[in-house]
């Protein structure tokens, strides 16, 4: 039986979809405004 593929830690989390990380890169700067032209309460992790 293999193991489980998802193993949560929350530092490896908020370093690979952050806020940092996403308003590095171009598409994450996309992903953001997209998520505040909705309204969304959270942005990002």
């Amino acid at each position: 039986m293999p193991k489980r593929t998802y193993q949560p830690k929350k530092r490896k989390r908020a370093r690979t979809h952050g806020f940092l990380k996403r308003s590095r890169t171009s598409g994450g700067k996309r992903i953001l405004q997209g998520r505040r032209r909705k309204g969304r309460k959270k942005i990002n992790v």
